[in-house]
Formats: structure tokens, C-alpha cells, sequence
């Protein structure tokens, strides 16, 4: 990690939660309108990311380059897969305010407890203060007064379960990306983790049909999943993973839900309440905290 790089590192972690956060309306978009099963959405964005990675990433090289890190990366690309399709079971068995808020909070917490257990991060007033900000801050601008309604407790245990497998899942893959994204380069790893992915996703084939759309506006859409928000935001995670701090890139991409909010609020007419705006306030001042501490760190400070 170089001074010099830590700054375009945060950048490309902030894109890719803000394509992630465009894709969250595309999903939407399909599941409600179209009719298509997550499993289905997850299944054809991955294989559309991989064709595309694939043709620009595919030498006879790569294979021999990944020969060594396969147990790894299939380990990341199936924790890529499964930690979408957890998140997707527990909203639709309590609605999103809750998994998204455990989802996504979740992991900076254990990220940074394990960097810190192992020596790679002090914990210090100015590392909780800026986590402390960019998980208020991304509660605020999630949360939402309407909820699931009524649920039994198996079914509220069951949501929330699978809300903190999908914040293990992430977090896991955060912490992995980064070496193979080193070891690999961002190009070389992402698309060995999409292959990967897709691969996963499509064993939900033995339970759900996994068909291609006949209709051109969802097709659309899902070349757009792929392309973008796949392979490009992919890219862009990985390129910032090799660079930052665990605990910076997650936070980061904490960008993801601030981005579908003020995306709802252009596109759908959504008003934002101002505990929505104090906490997308927080979120950019903590994004901006870390990264500094990241390039302190980079140049040899404290």
C-alpha cells in the first residue's frame, strides 16, 4: 500500500458500493415488476460478469496462475455467491430494514476486531469514533418505519440468522479478496471469484428454474447486472482491496446503500427525512477519517 495509491484505493472501494447500490434498484426492479427469483437474478449476473471477465482476463496464463490459490478462491468466490443469497433469505423473511442493517454494519465490526487481534490495526478514540460514525450514519440512512409486520419468533430467528451468515460470509470474503487481488492482480482474481460464484449460484438450478428472460427490458437489465455491477464493481473492489485496510474497505462500500436511498429519492420521489441526510454526513466523514488513516499509515505515521 503506497501514499500515493490510497487515495484512488478509496475511490474504487466507494465506486463499487455505489454500482452495487444502482444494481440494488435493478434487483428490485426484476424481483417486482418481472417476477424473477433472486436465485435467478444472482445466477445470470455472475455468469454475465464472468463471460465478460473472461474475454478481456482469459489467456492460457491465468489458468496456470490460479492452479496454486484454488482452494481459496473457491472458498471467496462461494462466500461471494452465498452471503447475496443469506441476505435475500432474511429479508424475505423480515423485511430489509433488519438483514440489510446486520449485512451491512456487521462486517466493519469484525473485520476490525480481527485486525486488531492480529496486530494489524490499533484500536484507538479515532478508529472507533470513525467506525462508531459510519455504522450510525448507515443506520440512519437505512432504516425505515414500515417493517415485516407481524412474524413469529422461529421466524424472526430465522431472518436474523441469516442476516449475520450473510454479514460472516462478507466479511470473510473482505478479508481474502485483498491477498488474492496481490497475489493475482485485480483482473486475474476477479475473474477467477466470478467463475466461481456463478458456478455456485447455479447449483440453485436443483431447486429453482434458472431461466433466461424472453423479454427485452429485463435482459437489459440483467446485462446490466453483470456488466457493471459484477465485473466493473468487481473490478473496482479488488483494485482497492489490494490497497486498503480491511476496515477501509468495508466502510467504504458502505456507499452501497447511501447510493440506492438518494437513487429512490431522485428516480421514485422518495423524500429523505433529515436523520437520513445527518447520516449520510457521517458516512462520507468517516469514508474520509479512514482513508486518511490508511495513507498515514502507507507513509510510516501513526
Amino acid at each position: 500500500m503506497t501514499t500515493r495509491g490510497t487515495a484512488p484505493a478509496m475511490a474504487a472501494a466507494c465506486g463499487a458500493g455505489f454500482l452495487w447500490g444502482t444494481g440494488a434498484l435493478v434487483v428490485n426492479l426484476l424481483i417486482a415488476r418481472f417476477g424473477l427469483s433472486p436465485e435467478n437474478v444472482s445466477f445470470w449476473r455472475f455468469v454475465v460478469g464472468a463471460a465478460l471477465l473472461l474475454a478481456v482476463f482469459g489467456r492460457p496464463g491465468l489458468w496456470r496462475a490460479m492452479r496454486p490459490h484454488l482452494g481459496l478462491l473457491a472458498a471467496a468466490g462461494a462466500c461471494m455467491a452465498l452471503y447475496v443469497s443469506f441476505w435475500f433469505l432474511g429479508i424475505a423473511r423480515i423485511g430489509a430494514a433488519v438483514p440489510t442493517l446486520i449485512a451491512l454494519c456487521l462486517p466493519p465490526v469484525l473485520v476490525t476486531l480481527l485486525a486488531v487481534a492480529r496486530g494489524r490495526e490499533r484500536l484507538d478514540a479515532p478508529l472507533v469514533l470513525a467506525l462508531a460514525a459510519a455504522l450510525g450514519g448507515t443506520a440512519m440512512v437505512v432504516a425505515r418505519h414500515e417493517g415485516a409486520g407481524e412474524v413469529s419468533t422461529a421466524t424472526l430467528a430465522a431472518g436474523v440468522g441469516f442476516s449475520v451468515a450473510s454479514a460472516l460470509l462478507y466479511a470473510g470474503f473482505t478479508l481474502v479478496t485483498g491477498r488474492l487481488s496481490t497475489t493475482l492482480g485485480p483482473g486475474q482474481a476477479t475473474t477467477g471469484l466470478t467463475v466461481v460464484a456463478a458456478a455456485v449460484m447455479g447449483l440453485s438450478a436443483l431447486y429453482t428454474p434458472l431461466a433466461w428472460p424472453n423479454e427485452l427490458p429485463p435482459e437489459a437489465w440483467l446485462l446490466y447486472l453483470g456488466l457493471v455491477t459484477a465485473a466493473i464493481a468487481l473490478l473496482c473492489f479488488n483494485w482497492g482491496a489490494q490497497r486498503l485496510s480491511p476496515t477501509a474497505l468495508t466502510v467504504a462500500t458502505l456507499v452501497e446503500p447511501l447510493t440506492a436511498v438518494l437513487l429512490a429519492a431522485l428516480l421514485l420521489g422518495q423524500d429523505l427525512s433529515a436523520a437520513q441526510w445527518l447520516g449520510a454526513g457521517l458516512m462520507i466523514a468517516s469514508i474520509g477519517a479512514l482513508g486518511r488513516r490508511d495513507a498515514r499509515r502507507a507513509a510510516g505515521g501513526a
